[in-house]
């Protein structure tokens, strides 16, 4: 039975606190600046309450999701809840993958946790992937968020409830280029070499590992999503030699505040299956053509503009001065990028 909880964070007489988190590894002191200094790790950002029964919670309330990237299941399982307002618009964030999850109204420990965050971060958050790490096994590839749809000035932040995982942060190679050894060495930072693909040297790319505990809110500005690169990188060591907090299942949640927004479009009568009212969705916002609710347009499916917007998710990825007026400033309509329906768990 999922436990009721008070959702007020001012409910509670306790602090988080703002630390500084010693990055690991050949090189590295406690205090260096994490990624371009707009990111940090809050601990105990939830009440002891809320933190005891989170996990199990959200293992009961959420329904998970086999998402698929180019056909073939991403390893670990997802669910996506966000903000569904009186008109029914709903927040949508984008990325590659075949088919994006069905939104669905944040669920009563989600909320929980959604005012914990807000209060922490001093802004709005309307939209949460939640990702079910199921063993050590299980892993995100390295990456850069997706911003077309992202609220532009505000954070993404990361809650990791259940066992210790270790996120990792890396400079992109261009990014790398442009930094000298001795601004590397100054920072106390790890390097790793990769082919300067021209022939030339090799490029060093600083990297970084941040542990994230238990009931730990990681907050990554939007610098650092430009310039580097994030993963959790699997974990394959037996159980037995791991510490005892990193051990079992993790629930990582990644609220965003989300600009783009989907909404209902009147069907033709008689038009009642899911999938048929699914194709008559209509989307307005900072990512799409069409910028406010008078201007939402239908959602495209596939095609040219999906090969257009996955070619711009390639250029964020890459490039550390990514122009995003440029690049994604006129908008794109289209939702998903292969004709793929997620599977529930």
């Amino acid at each position: 039975m999922t436990t009721a909880i008070n959702s007020a964070p001012e409910a509670f007489a306790y602090r988080s606190s703002k630390v500084s988190v010693p990055v690991l590894g050949v090189g590295h002191t406690v205090g260096d600046k994490i990624g371009e200094g707009d990111t940090y790790l809050v601990e105990n950002v939830l009440p002891p309450d809320l933190a005891e029964v989170g996990f199990e919670n959200l293992m009961k309330e959420v329904a998970w999701n086999v998402m698929r990237h180019r056909g073939g299941e991403v390893p670990r399982l997802v669910a996506v809840q966000g903000e569904i307002d009186a008109n029914v618009n709903y927040p949508i964030y984008r990325h590659p993958a075949d088919e994006s999850p069905p939104l669905r109204a944040f669920s009563a420990t989600v909320s929980a946790i959604r005012a914990h965050v807000e209060h922490t971060l001093q802004h709005p958050v309307n939209h949460v992937l939640i990702q079910l790490y199921r063993t050590g096994a299980d892993y995100i590839s390295e990456h850069s968020d997706k911003t077309i749809d992202v609220v532009r000035g505000s954070r993404i932040v990361n809650l990791s409830l259940g066992s210790r995982r270790t996120m990792t942060l890396r400079t992109k190679k261009d990014a790398a280029a442009t930094t000298t050894g001795s601004e590397q060495g100054a920072n106390g930072e790890g390097n790793s070499r990769d082919g300067g693909g021209d022939g030339g040297a090799p490029v060093q790319r600083t990297t970084q590992r941040i542990p994230l505990p238990h009931n730990s809110l990681f907050v990554m500005g939007l610098a650092t999503n430009s310039r580097w690169m994030h993963s959790v990188h699997t974990d394959k060591r037996p159980e037995n030699t791991k510490d005892p907090a990193e051990r079992g299942p993790r629930i990582s949640l990644t609220f965003r505040h989300i600009g783009t927004f989907l909404t209902p479009s009147p069907s033709p009568a008689g038009q009642e299956q899911e999938q048929e009212q699914q194709e008559q969705q209509l989307i307005f916002g900072q990512g799409a053509t069409g910028k406010t609710r008078a201007e939402a347009r239908p959602v495209v499916r596939g095609g040219e503009e999906a090969e257009r917007l996955l070619a711009a998710f390639g250029a964020e990825n890459h490039e550390s001065e990514f122009d995003w007026e440029k690049v994604y400033g006129e908008g794109f309509d289209v939702l998903h990028f292969a004709a793929t329906t997620p599977a529930s768990v």
